[in-house]
């Protein structure tokens, strides 16, 4: 692989051509790919060679061979190729095809034209001296999604998560975790490239549908049971919440859909502060009424009739 530019071609053409090709082929770009590793090699070298314009008056003249080399005026013997411009080599070419890119013998790529390109294509990373052989990098993030219950999301607390590979790790969900957050671990990702960082674990969190609330912004709503003698009569009944069960008075004579509020009991805001937590009364007849109670409601039907308020 070679710059792929005419025997013609001016410094800014080859510039271009370098570009083009050191994007393409950076070991960064190709983690783990020695083809692409040893092509930039080559394309380097070139470069090292044709942006230097002494050296590429030498090389002209057959004064130096494509490794910056001197060689033995008039010799043209040996294997072609390595011809730094693109194409086969002839006589003013003079290094084997696997000749690598060097620079002194030490594998590294200097001077102010080689390093401003590189820097301006992987962000300043060139300066002091670049080296072709891959460089350490920081590991991948790793994305995962973990449901959590609607009532640990409210409290926070300890949970784990399970890795793809099997793996676990423990974190903690902040109190009032919401729908969709993403928490960060630091370093849990994946395996960083030669001795560099690790990349983090980035966990989703998907709230599970509760048996009992429904989540409405930061307020929970749920349906409460009451008997038939407590909603006539009025009476305290234990009303569960995310905190452990409360007491709450139901007035006499509640209803089916009447609704109660709980200050203070729903769910954490985006503003830290608690929501609250609304019941909706339901009037639950026994599974299995007594005669009693069977008696009771054929007497009032007879005796009291009443149709029932409908809305809408």
């Amino acid at each position: 692989m070679t710059l792929g530019v005419p025997r013609s071609a001016n410094s800014d053409e080859i510039r271009k051509a370098f570009r083009k090709l050191a994007k393409e082929l950076h070991p960064d770009r190709n983690p783990g790919d020695k083809a692409a590793e040893e092509k930039f090699k080559r394309v380097a070298s070139a470069f090292d060679l044709l942006g230097d314009p002494d050296k590429r008056k030498k090389f002209d003249h057959g004064e130096i061979d494509a490794d910056g080399r001197e060689t033995m005026r008039g010799f043209s013997g040996g294997p072609g190729g390595g011809n730094p411009f693109g194409g086969a080599g002839f006589g003013d070419f003079r290094r084997g095809a696997g000749g690598g890119a060097r620079k002194g013998g030490g594998g590294q790529f200097e001077g102010p034209e080689f390093e401003d390109i590189l820097s301006d294509l992987f962000g300043g990373r060139a300066g002091g001296g670049f080296s072709a052989r891959p460089t350490p990098s920081r590991g991948e993030d790793l994305r995962l999604k973990m449901p959590v219950d609607l009532e640990d999301a409210i409290r926070g607390g300890p949970q784990r998560v399970t890795l793809p590979d099997g793996q676990t790790l423990d974190l903690t969900v902040p109190k009032g975790a919401r729908e969709g957050q993403v928490l960060r671990l630091r370093g849990k990702g994946s395996a960083g490239r030669l001795g560099g960082p690790a990349g983090d674990a980035l966990v989703e969190l998907s709230i599970r549908p509760h048996p009992v609330y429904r989540l409405e912004g930061s307020d929970l709503h749920m349906d409460l049971p009451i008997t038939a003698p407590d909603a006539i009569l009025g009476a305290k009944v234990d009303a569960p919440t995310p905190d452990g069960a409360v007491s709450l008075t139901v007035p006499p004579r509640a209803n089916s859909g009447q609704t109660l509020r709980l200050k203070g009991r729903g769910a954490m805001g985006p503003d830290g502060k608690r929501g609250d937590l609304f019941a909706r009364l339901v009037v639950t007849l026994p599974d299995m009424p007594d005669e009693a109670l069977v008696r009771f409601a054929e007497e009032w039907r007879d005796k009291r009739p009443y149709q029932p308020r409908r809305k809408g």
